[in-house]
């Protein structure tokens, strides 16, 4: 894959940035670098305060959802949550259900099966919800796409307020960008993305849009809105886990999740974490999202992710330990059946010549349709394109999941092509639908003939911050990054490069010969360890045929030679029999 390096040259006075807040002028460009502009805006990304939090009574209807679920409270109706499969499903469901509880609901929860129902709301819990005297649905994470299931649900006389963060869906009118939107004739939706919602942050995920509401639900309810707080870990949980933008309001929630998570005494979380070999005051978002997430997404898709639920619910440190393991194994099968699942797309797409496709509309009939999602970002990685995995669903239809890249707006260029679909939603970079098996080849066609894509779309973007000498990096700095934190989609961690380093000598290290340590030096004055933990083999023949075998030799003998090469790299601290050592991570080279 083709990368193209480029340094972020934003202006600013980063040494005056630097003097007001107590920190380098690095650290300020970097700042400067994510567009946090002017001091209010400085100050904000700094602060850990949830005072800095948005009112959520600015969430259109958060207050007449607060009012039905109150006269339901009071007078004992039964309460429906109807959640999703996923992280952010599974937290949203566990956050309404722990809210509502504590205000004294009679409430209880279902979340769709994968395989057998698909996503979000469909009639037949509408039916099940009448048959067990259910009054009022409230969804969660889903519910803003299922126009026709609430006017069947309000037809039967049900109570229904969404929650959600999807996009509303739309049809496009005549004038070119003109959409109508259409919302479902719920009785309160709770949505910050709806056009006429004043919510100033459209970011949130459905955990968090679920969080907001119980905020609001126990003011009505004379419960301290601090009390609130006890649930702000899964809000956390699910913004990482979804993959939802750490701007704004979801990095503070982040930050106030993670410092939660170092406090709990939430017995699945506990498990969870004991049962990866972590403590919990060593969580980072990356657990959240590389660790602990897939753990609790793999019970959705290769069990119920009603286990999950129940994880997060469990009182008992015992059965909590019990859940936990098996999450853990279900993630450990999810690995295999993944593997196996990409090796066969890689090799469809190479015998096919289908990487020559703008958009790769990928069908393995055989992968099991819980994974197509993981699978479809992989391929989207490998190729830097938008990709589409489509299986076999049990009705008889595919159903598949897409993964799309910066210059693509996946769920908006579907929509050009919904009348082959009979089922579709998501977001600019992620999307799932059903269709019909015989309209995958339509639909590879018509996404790539109306797409404007061009081939430097499909470049991978390399975003330097700082160009910064060897010399430069030291302890201080480095712990002073964690200011930066946490990172993640929108707010990643920050790419330094150096140019023309000069390594004096390497040796390849690891259980399993998979780590390439150097020592490298900048011709500045500049000289540290490094490491690399990448593909070593193609970083060696990269070298091999920049220079020549006979100097790679001499490199990893620790002879003279006279290789030089660029880097980006993670500054970090290495810890070893208490001494600390700093070094850098090799990100990539040319």
């Amino acid at each position: 894959m083709k990368e193209k390096w480029y340094v972020t040259t934003k202006k600013a006075d980063f040494q005056a940035i630097g003097e007001r807040f107590g920190i380098d002028p690095v650290t300020a460009r970097i700042i400067r670098n994510r567009d946090i502009i002017g001091e209010e805006a400085i100050k904000a990304y700094l602060s850990d305060s949830p005072k800095a939090l948005h009112d959520p009574h600015l969430l259109k209807d958060a207050d007449k959802g607060a009012v039905l679920l109150t006269e339901k409270i009071s007078t004992q109706k039964k309460i429906r949550i109807i959640g999703d499969y996923d992280i952010d499903g599974v937290n949203a469901c566990y956050i309404l259900y722990t809210g509502l509880t504590a205000c004294g609901a009679k409430a209880d929860y279902a979340i769709p099966d994968r395989m057998l129902d698909g996503y979000g709301l469909h009639k037949r819990m509408i039916q099940q919800a009448m048959q067990d005297g259910i009054d009022t649905i409230l969804t969660c994470d889903n519910g803003i796409a299922a126009l026709d299931e609430i006017a069947y649900a309000k037809e039967c006389g049900l109570t229904v307020i969404i929650t959600d963060h999807h996009e509303v869906p739309f049809s496009s009118g005549k004038a070119q960008g003109e959409k109508t939107y259409h919302v479902p004739c719920a009785d309160a939706v709770i949505n910050p993305k709806q056009p006429d919602c004043s919510y100033p942050y459209k970011g949130l995920c459905g955990a968090a849009v679920a969080w907001k509401l119980i905020q609001v639900l126990y003011e009505q309810m004379g419960i301290p809105i601090e009390e609130s707080f006890a649930m702000v870990a899964h809000v956390a949980f699910a913004t990482v886990g979804d993959v939802m933008e750490l701007t704004g309001e979801n990095r503070l929630l982040v930050k106030l999740g993670l410092e939660a998570v170092h406090r709990t005494q939430n017995p699945g979380l506990l498990a969870l974490i004991e049962q990866n070999q972590l403590q919990k005051t060593q969580i980072k978002a990356w657990h959240f999202g590389f660790v602990l997430g897939p753990c609790i997404n793999a019970s959705g898709r290769l069990d119920t992710a009603i286990r999950s639920l129940q994880l997060l619910m469990e009182t008992s440190i015992e059965k909590a330990s019990v859940y936990a393991r098996e999450l853990v194994e279900l993630n450990s099968r999810r690995k295999e059946l993944t593997q196996k699942g990409i090796d066969q797309a890689v090799q469809m797409i190479e015998e096919h010549g289908m990487d020559q496709d703008k958009i790769m509309v990928v069908y393995l009939p055989q992968c099991h349709e819980s994974i197509a999602g993981i699978i479809a970002g992989r391929i989207r990685e490998n190729y830097h394109k938008p990709v589409f995995v489509l299986t076999d669903a049990q009705d008889g239809g595919v159903k598949g999941s897409g993964r799309s890249i910066e210059a693509y707006s996946m769920y908006e260029e579907m929509t050009k092509c919904a009348d082959l679909m009979t089922k579709f939603g998501g977001h600019p970079m992620a999307a799932g639908l059903s269709m019909e098996k015989e309209n995958i080849e339509s639909f590879r066609t018509r996404l790539n003939a109306d797409t404007s894509l061009v081939e430097d779309d499909f470049i991978e973007k390399i975003k330097i911050d700082v160009p910064m000498p060897l010399h430069y990096i030291r302890t201080q700095l480095i712990r002073e990054f964690e200011c930066l934190e946490p990172h993640g989609k929108g707010n990643e961690k920050p790419v330094f490069a150096v140019r023309d380093v000069h390594p004096i000598c390497g040796s390849i290290v690891g259980k399993n010969k998979n780590v390439l340590k150097l020592v490298l030096e900048d011709g500045a004055g500049g000289k540290i360890d490094a490491v690399f933990f990448g593909d070593i083999t193609a970083l060696l023949d990269f070298l091999r045929e920049k220079f020549s075998d006979s100097q790679v030799q001499a490199l990893l003998h620790g002879k003279p030679q006279k290789i030089k090469f660029s880097i980006t790299y993670d500054p970090s601290i290495n810890t070893y029999l208490d001494k600390e050592q700093v070094q850098v991570i090799i990100r990539h080279y040319c």
